[in-house]
């Protein structure tokens, strides 16, 4: 029942919103989303740990500029770990094929299934339209508060009930 009431709670405004902010500060986002099939954005994920860690957040598919489905994404991790953040995440999905696996699975975990790279300042000034070779590349911004060791790998996107 969770799940089905926290798509109402995301504004879809909120993911273009965060996603115009993306592009507006970094040149390699704009143009993958120039690219892109569909882009996935989490507009904000809140992480807290103290040895376990956990994080949450609603995100929603924007296609051709509309939203086309709401996700939910979850992680959780043990370790050496304390603080609180709060962050945007965008995934850019550069082929049909990249996001069938997206709708099929029943949760898609990243770092299993499409060949995702996380786009850092190196691998952003690098990107050109004839060097995006990969499925899927995620973009972490907006970061807030103090944590160590923020990522996507290893959490788990669910779509939501509309």
């Amino acid at each position: 029942q969770w799940c089905t009431t926290t798509a109402a709670l995301l504004d879809p405004g909120d993911g273009a919103a965060a996603l115009q902010s993306l592009y507006a500060s970094n040149t390699a986002a704009k143009l993958l989303g120039e690219k892109a099939v569909a882009v996935l954005v989490f507009p904000s994920i809140v992480k807290a740990g103290f040895m376990f860690g956990g994080q949450i957040g609603d995100g929603v598919l924007m296609k051709g500029g509309k939203p086309a489905g709401y996700y939910n994404s979850v992680a959780a991790s043990y370790g050496l770990q304390l603080g609180l953040q709060v962050f945007g995440y965008a995934l850019f999905f550069m082929n049909e094929k990249s996001l069938e696996y997206l709708n099929a699975s029943d949760g898609w975990e990243v770092g299993v299934g499409p060949s995702i790279v996380v786009v850092d300042a190196g691998v952003g000034k690098s990107l050109t339209s004839t060097t995006i070779t990969q499925d899927v590349y995620a973009f972490i911004f907006d970061q807030k508060g103090l944590m160590g060791g923020i990522g996507v790998q290893g959490s788990k996107i669910t779509k939501l009930s509309n």
